[in-house]
């Protein structure tokens, strides 16, 4: 079913954990698709968690199958207005400090002067 190569491309594989956060599917969604013959898996183990890796592209065809182009596109949307506000956070966290930075090197600076 996949394509040579396709498991070791970067971003073509996710894990269960992952197609939770990002699609919003359970473990049991994954292990019924796995049972229907329409996803490929590989089990992994770390420290004793385990965890089913699947290919992203049968996942997303499955999802859609289920619930339709429209969920996944929605999906999509809230996964990268996450990543947004989480990027905007650590952005607005640096630029406080960067304030917070400036204002004792003006400080300093006006001591200094006088």
């Amino acid at each position: 079913m996949a394509e040579y190569g396709e498991w070791n491309r970067k971003g073509a594989t996710l894990s269960n954990v992952t197609a939770k956060k990002e699609y919003g599917v359970d473990y049991s969604f994954i292990v019924n698709g796995i049972s229907a013959g329409k996803l490929e898996y590989r089990e992994g183990n770390m420290q004793g968690n385990p965890w089913l890796k699947v290919l992203r592209g049968q996942l997303e065809q499955l999802i859609t199958e289920k619930f339709g182009a429209d969920y996944l596109v929605q999906q999509n949307r809230q996964t990268e207005l996450r990543v947004i506000n989480k990027k905007m956070m650590v952005m607005k966290k640096k630029l406080n400090e960067l304030q917070a930075r400036k204002a004792k090197l003006e400080v300093a600076l006006m001591k200094t002067w006088d």
